[in-house]
């Protein structure tokens, strides 16, 4: 009885409180600490991470060497703030490549989801399907896509067809294996019970399977997602044509010409739209599966 009244000192303990209004009192305020610690944690690794940048361009750098480094104020004021597009430098030009880039990994990435989805939707009701298709799944996610380049070049034709093609090679891999556990994990006992309910094939898989694989396939959705602007910016590298397109390609050109503010420009905004896509597809997980599932941090 002591323990109970220590731990509860300062709580009422008058029955005619009501059940919530005592929960309400000894609940924590852990909703605000997590958003403080949400806050805290991203601005203290900005902060070391620009500390970082600093270090490294201004004092680890040999002089002659820190023209490919520059600080993050030259960035910002030379690769962000300057729109200079007679000369192909500044932002204009960076902006206009993103977005190329942007619209190559958007579609290559709703072709792989549908090829993907389809494909382990197939292996999961044939495991013969599953054993033939598997080793190459693992051959194609292991291949170095660049040795490819020239197979794909000679193959393919169209630049755009040769982009789309090197981003769905990138991204398949993890629609399909995520998908595939997903299907393939539903409980057995379900399994059982929609047998005995004489449920058929399609009924099994969109009202058992399906749901029950939404956790992983969003998780295989947030790899590809970033996967597939990857893929977008190496297929800038090698497959151009009329000019200049693609923030990979606007890449090389700043590379070759030793700008560094507009190089360094370019690297950030071609992360932030790998970022962006990652989140926006982290965003749309919460909003499907809800707050049921560990993979979503719901209490």
């Amino acid at each position: 009885m002591s323990i109970l009244q220590g731990s509860t000192a300062h709580v009422p303990l008058d029955p005619a409180t009501p059940p919530s209004a005592r929960l309400d009192d000894v609940a924590p305020d852990a909703p605000d600490k997590s958003r403080a610690s949400d806050l805290i944690g991203p601005l203290v690794t900005f902060c070391l991470f620009i500390g970082v940048w600093y270090l490294v361009s201004m004092v680890l750098l040999p002089p002659h060497k820190r023209f490919l480094l520059p600080p993050p104020h030259r960035v910002i004021s030379e690769g962000f703030f300057v729109w200079r597009g007679g000369e192909r430098r500044g932002l204009q030009p960076i902006l206009l490549s993103l977005w190329d880039s942007a619209k190559v990994a958007l579609i290559g990435l709703i072709i792989t989801i549908l090829v993907g989805m389809a494909l382990a939707i197939a292996m999961s009701t044939r495991r013969w399907l599953e054993r033939a298709t598997w080793p190459y799944l693992v051959a194609i996610q292991s291949a170095p896509i660049l040795a490819l380049t020239p197979l794909i070049r000679a193959i393919i034709d169209g630049t755009m067809n040769q982009r789309l093609l090197v981003v769905v090679l990138i991204s398949i891999f993890p629609i399909v294996s995520n998908t595939l556990f997903g299907l393939l994990s539903a409980d057995k006992s379900q399994h059982e019970l929609f047998t005995l309910q004489g449920a058929s094939s399609w009924t099994r898989l969109t009202k058992l399977q399906f749901p029950a694989a939404l956790p992983n396939i969003f998780v295989g959705l947030r790899i590809s997602a970033g996967l597939a602007v990857i893929g977008a910016v190496v297929g800038d590298f090698y497959f151009r044509q009329g000019g200049v397109v693609g923030i990979g390609a606007q890449i090389d050109v700043y590379r070759s010409r030793l700008w560094g503010p507009e190089l360094i420009a370019a690297i950030l905004l071609a992360s932030a739209l790998g970022l962006v896509v990652f989140l926006f597809f982290g965003w749309l997980a919460k909003r499907a599966v809800g707050k049921w599932h560990i993979t979503t941090r719901g209490t």
